[in-house]
């Protein structure tokens, strides 16, 4: 567990980050300062129930790519889920929460996730546990918009220029933060290292 104390803001970034890149990085810097935040966790996943499981990098390799690309005294690269056994965000941000209490944390993700936000295992749940920042992703922000979880939560939804007063907003509450705009992912990654592999 990165060193936390009561009253502390925390973004907390989950993802399979396989591999890790830049724009994670950029989303967690614009997290930091645009939600006046004190750290952000990047909690490495050690699997994602929405995707399958094949081609996935192991837990401490990705961990240790994470560790050397985030280089930031306030981004801590955790392996927590695997550390406390649980398999859905839920689980994970709730115990979060009872083992750190008076800690302010966030929920960070970017527009792609927002997008299918609504599949998530108990996606309510988690938007009553805590304030969520989603941050703008190249071709998402559309379609995030329009989504399930978007619509469902519009009433909930603070303007941009209140980023600092999100992690003390009572949940649910939310936020879209434009301005990232890497056109990195994953995804691409992955593919482009398959075929220069091939």
């Amino acid at each position: 567990m990165p060193p936390h104390a009561p009253g502390m803001k925390v973004g907390l970034f989950g993802g399979s980050f396989n591999p890790p890149h830049e724009a994670h990085r950029l989303v967690a810097l614009t997290a930091l300062k645009r939600l006046g935040l004190d750290a952000v966790w990047w909690l490495v996943s050690p699997g994602n129930p929405l995707k399958v499981g094949h081609g996935l990098a192991p837990l401490d390799e990705r961990i240790a790519a994470a560790r050397r690309l985030a280089g930031h005294p306030r981004i801590h690269v955790t392996g927590i889920e695997a550390a406390l056994g649980t398999r859905y965000t839920f689980d994970t941000i709730a115990q979060l929460k009872a083992r750190c209490r008076g800690v302010r944390f966030v929920w960070i993700m970017g527009a792609d996730n927002l997008a299918q936000f609504h599949l998530w295992q108990n996606w309510r749940g988690i938007a009553d546990l805590l304030p969520i920042a989603v941050v703008d992703r190249p071709g998402a922000s559309l379609k995030a918009a329009a989504g399930v979880a978007a619509q469902s939560l519009a009433r909930h939804r603070l303007g941009e220029g209140d980023g600092r007063l999100l992690a003390k907003a009572p949940p649910p509450a939310w936020i879209f933060l434009h301005g990232i705009k890497s056109p990195l992912s994953s995804t691409a990654l992955r593919a482009k290292m398959q075929i220069h592999s091939n």
